[in-house]
């Protein structure tokens, strides 16, 4: 029992709540008001992924003996915030239900590896491109406007990066907040610490909904998170099947998604920390820095409506700068394997420029016409050839 208590496993569990929660909540706040959530709807969304999440992480990790982190998909909420609104918050959830039950079918079948074997890496990278771009751009456009704060991120994140990379994104959102105290810009009164309480969302279905937001969202998170995240597990030596991980994350989907639970996943960067040997020296027992990060998930859910309310409190230029900052990497490495292979760049370019056109045909979002229209060029170039 004395294991469970080793200070390096829980500061590692710690770590990687910290850094998945800070480095991309911003971005899931993002999502939520576009989906027109009430502050109350939004408090649930945090309580249904924090009660998801921690419940995944301690399960499955506790079932495997392996450190299973799960996640929000990340890519998903960036996704979201940018397909979500005109929508109402009904249709939204039924994107979510629509997009775990295929993660949930796709995982019971064993269909898991066929179908991301059959979307081309390169398109799939490139759609997750386009769809982040705003995210990037946002970070200078408020860097414009609010120069002294967002310049004080910026060259925290530098500097972060060069001497403590693992801190990057804690120690920007740090300097922001700090900047943003000085110049009187924090809204910290109303913030009280209260726990969640879920709020029932009645789920609406629309072909164009299902079709626009709910399938790329699904190719997003299979694509951009599950593989990875697997990819993570297998390079640290743990050969956890794959199949049940991934219908236990889609039904916990099914379960949480009327409560604002959009999309769960395997984390892959986050997960990392915790099958480092700083959790501990012997890789049988790094599954309890897994199993505590699902602690900590479960502690920052049960306080979700203060979560809420502390992004609510701080000003749009900084949650704008601190989600384009923690997406800088995700944009680069998507872009470098999307034109990575010259034989796939042009498709691989379209479906970016599409993507992040933000174009709708037919109530359908640019993710899906960006990823049908590269797909397209794909296939009569590769007949071509």
């Amino acid at each position: 029992m004395q294991n469970w208590f080793r200070l390096s496993l829980i500061s590692s569990g710690f770590i990687a709540v910290l850094v998945g929660y800070t480095s991309s909540v911003a971005i899931v706040f993002q999502a939520a008001t576009a989906a027109g959530a009430t502050t109350e709807q939004i408090s649930s969304w945090m309580w249904a992924l924090g009660l998801g999440m921690g419940a995944t992480c301690i399960g499955l990790s506790l079932r495997y003996r392996a450190p299973i982190l799960t996640a929000w998909s990340t890519p998903g909420a960036a996704l979201l915030a940018t397909s979500l609104p005109g929508l109402g918050i009904g249709q939204s959830i039924g994107v979510f239900l629509f997009c775990s039950l295929l993660i949930t079918i796709s995982g019971m079948t064993g269909a898991f590896q066929r179908i991301v074997q059959r979307v081309p890496h390169h398109i799939a990278s490139a759609m997750l491109a386009g769809v982040l771009f705003r995210f990037g751009a946002e970070l200078f456009i408020a860097m414009q406007n609010q120069w002294l704060m967002v310049g004080t991120m910026f060259i925290a994140f530098l500097l972060a990066r060069r001497y403590l990379p693992r801190y990057t994104i804690p120690l920007a959102l740090a300097a922001g907040i700090a900047a943003a105290a000085m110049l009187g810009q924090l809204r910290l009164e109303r913030l009280e610490w209260e726990l969640a309480r879920p709020v029932l969302m009645m789920p609406e279905f629309s072909l164009s909904a299902l079709l626009g937001v709910g399938l790329p969202l699904f190719i997003v998170t299979m694509t951009s998170q599950n593989v990875p995240g697997l990819a993570v597990l297998r390079a640290n030596g743990y050969q956890t099947p794959a199949s049940p991980l991934i219908s236990w994350t889609g039904f916990t989907g099914v379960l949480l998604a009327p409560f604002g639970g959009y999309s769960y996943n395997l984390a892959a960067i986050t997960a990392a920390i915790c099958m480092s040997r700083d959790a501990d020296p012997d890789p049988s027992r790094r599954y309890l820095a897994a199993v505590w990060a699902g602690i900590f998930y479960l502690v920052i859910g049960i306080f979700g409506a203060t979560v809420a309310g502390l992004f609510e409190a701080f000003p749009p230029a900084l949650v704008a700068a601190i989600a384009g900052l923690a997406l800088l990497g995700t944009i680069g490495n998507s872009l470098a394997t999307a034109l990575s292979d010259e034989k796939g760049r042009d498709a691989a370019l379209i479906t970016f420029l599409a993507t992040a056109s933000g174009i709708s045909f037919a109530g359908i979002s640019s993710a899906f016409w960006g990823m049908l229209l590269g797909f397209a060029l794909h296939l009569l170039t590769a007949r071509r050839r």
